[in-house]
């Protein structure tokens, strides 16, 4: 009886089919030994290549789509998804799009603006905002955005830089409104959301919106003529500083709003949203995402860490949104049952640090954290598409083509960059830190700064590498691995030299918040009378119910960190200085200085001869200042 085998005798494949699959599988592994990244970074590539070509497309065929026209048609196509859901509170795409239609009539007959007229926003995050935001985008005003944490001085600043013809002040904000009042320009209209003031000269909102047309306002008035043209005026922080006003256009506005989308984010996800609307993480990236993807947005009036998870179990939240510090406010609340019980998914923002980061993911489960890089004015962007923990971003060959940047040696004691013999910059190696630099160019342009010519141009560099050619200065010190990720080491600004060498402000409060007993630590440099540089200093921020271990303290620093940048000083204070968007404010630290005459705060001082911190008496200051006491 003949076998199987002669009666089904098997195909015998080709003579090349074995060689072919060992090449495939060797070609496999040589990419994954070589080239690990390859597949994840050709699927982001390929994301901003689509987009980027879906927005030339639109200018070939002589259109101008903006985030403001994509709403629109989504109010027509989805009139009844909610858009916006605030307090319990649902708002759809039609109530939205009709809302903003009726503050678009009432500015219309009420006020003489034109097309291209600034108009201020000072709201706090309130569905009112957004409607103002869109109704003065369909008149095509340019909108301001001002921060309400800004008071008196500053916020006249703000709108004085501006030049708007109209001032919209939150219900909220009147007593801020009455301490600027008497000195803002007369010329500038004044409007509140409410029905009624007690002010004469300010107008009310609130009644003639409910007596206004729900009917659009004419196409003309809110049709863009290109992507370059301004759009929004949004303030930078003021970390070190005046805040300045970013000139957005229409080509940024679209380039944040893609942000989720890059990230993954789809229609059906639900993102939260508790940052400042008047910044531009929650209004280009929150808001303009939720408008690219059709989604749903749960907008908070404000923070609260308290409240975070219970928000996202109570709507269903799959995205939300971080800045600075948010993930740490999180990360210190008391720990509580089914804490990773909830639907996020991803976690979208910038500038949570590395321990903070794996704590995060411990505590509250598999969420992806997309973290990324990118200044509001600024024209460079990294994104973390493969969720390397610490980093901001990748870059390679592909990337470098399309946005052309690279890091540069600085020079920290004249606080620039460093030029050779023949005046050209250098770029420093992988595993250096470097002053990120970006190429302006028509592709990627630099807008600039409304009100303040001097400030957008110390913002650039010129004859960088070779005559001609313009840099954008994002302030800002990266390294490149030799995976080419590429990780946030610190700002110029906050970045100080001390002993003839650099210290980075960012890697002494990492070291200092590894004590137990230390909640938060915000780290500068401050001046000292007979020395070069600018000496170490620590503001701290202790943990509930803990108290200062000066020899703890004393034993981090001196192990954990080279001589030079252990702090000389410390200042233990009750509440840390923030801005608007949670980063920590140096600023008045570092004019406040160490003198326990003028600061009420218990200060401290490094004495190397005691080999200990000790409390800094007016005695021992007049010592330091007068070059009696050895730094």
């Amino acid at each position: 009886m003949r076998g199987w085998d002669e009666l089904y005798p098997l195909p015998v494949p080709p003579s090349w089919v074995p060689g072919a699959a060992v090449g495939i599988l060797s070609l496999h592994f040589i990419q994954k030994l070589l080239f690990p990244y390859f597949w994840a970074d050709l699927r982001y590539l390929l994301k901003v290549f689509t987009y980027g070509l879906r927005v030339e497309m639109y200018r070939l065929q002589g259109r101008v789509v903006t985030v403001l026209d994509k709403f629109v048609k989504l109010a027509e196509k989805q009139p009844h998804k909610p858009f916006l859901i605030y307090e319990g509170t649902i708002h759809t795409y039609r109530d939205v799009d009709r809302r903003s239609n009726r503050i678009a009539q009432v500015f219309l007959q009420h006020e003489a603006l034109k097309k291209g007229d600034t108009v201020a926003l000072l709201m706090g995050n309130e569905p009112d905002f957004i409607h103002v935001w869109f109704g003065l985008a369909k008149l095509g005003c340019v909108v301001a955005f001002l921060n309400f944490n800004v008071r008196f001085r500053s916020l006249l600043h703000c709108v004085s830089s501006c030049e708007p013809k109209i001032l919209v002040v939150g219900a909220d904000l009147l007593g801020t409104l009455e301490e600027i009042l008497p000195e803002l320009q007369k010329d500038v209209s004044v409007w509140i959301m409410a029905k009624d003031s007690t002010i004469p000269s300010v107008h009310t909102l609130l009644d003639k919106i409910e007596a206004a047309s729900e009917d659009p306002v004419p196409v003309s008035r809110c049709s863009a003529n290109n992507l370059k043209s301004a759009v929004l005026y949004i303030f930078t922080s003021g970390t070190t500083g005046l805040p300045k006003a970013a000139v957005i256009s229409n080509f940024q506005v679209l380039k944040g709003a893609a942000g989720l989308w890059a990230f993954g984010a789809m229609s059906e996800d639900i993102i939260y949203i508790t940052l400042p609307l008047y910044h531009s993480a929650a209004s280009l990236l929150g808001i303009g995402g939720c408008i690219e993807l059709g989604a749903t947005c749960v907008l908070k009036k404000k923070f609260s860490a308290s409240q975070f998870w219970s928000d996202c179990k109570r709507y269903n939240v799959t995205v939300i949104q971080y800045i600075g510090e948010l993930c740490r406010y999180l990360c210190n609340q008391p720990v509580k049952e089914g804490e990773k019980n909830h639907k996020v998914r991803l976690a979208v923002g910038n500038g949570v640090r590395n321990d903070v980061w794996r704590e995060f993911l411990d505590r509250f489960g598999a969420v992806k954290i997309c973290e990324f890089y990118g200044a509001t004015e600024g024209n460079i962007c990294f994104m973390n598409h493969t969720g390397k923990v610490g980093s901001v971003g990748r870059t390679n060959f592909f990337y470098k083509l399309f946005f052309p940047f690279d890091l540069i040696k600085y020079d920290f004691q004249k606080d620039e960059p460093i030029r050779n013999k023949h005046g050209w910059c250098e770029k420093v190696k992988k595993g250096e830190a470097g002053l990120l630099i970006s190429k302006v160019n028509a592709k990627n342009p630099f807008f600039g700064y409304a009100g303040n010519k001097r400030h957008t141009e110390k913002k650039l560099l010129c004859e960088v590498f070779k005559k001609g050619d313009v840099y954008f200065n994002t302030g800002d010190l990266m390294v490149q691995d030799h995976d080419n990720f590429l990780y946030f080491w610190d700002r110029i600004g906050d970045t100080f030299r001390w002993k003839g060498e650099n210290v980075a402000t960012t890697e002494v409060s990492d070291v200092i918040v590894m004590l137990d007993f230390i909640q938060e630590a915000n780290v500068y440099g401050v001046s000292v009378p007979g020395h070069e540089g600018k000496a170490g200093m620590a503001s701290l921020i202790l943990k509930h119910n803990a108290s200062l271990d000066l020899e703890q303290m004393y034993k981090q620093v001196v192990t954990y960190l080279p001589s030079y940048a252990c702090p000389l000083f410390l200042r233990v204070q009750e509440k840390m200085e923030m801005t608007g968007t949670f980063k920590q404010q140096k600023f008045q630290l570092v004019d406040e200085g160490f003198n326990p005459s003028t600061i009420a705060d218990p200060l401290y001082f490094l004495d190397n001869s005691k080999k200990a911190y000790v409390f800094l008496t007016k005695e021992l200051y007049e010592m330091i200042v007068s070059g009696k006491m050895k730094l």
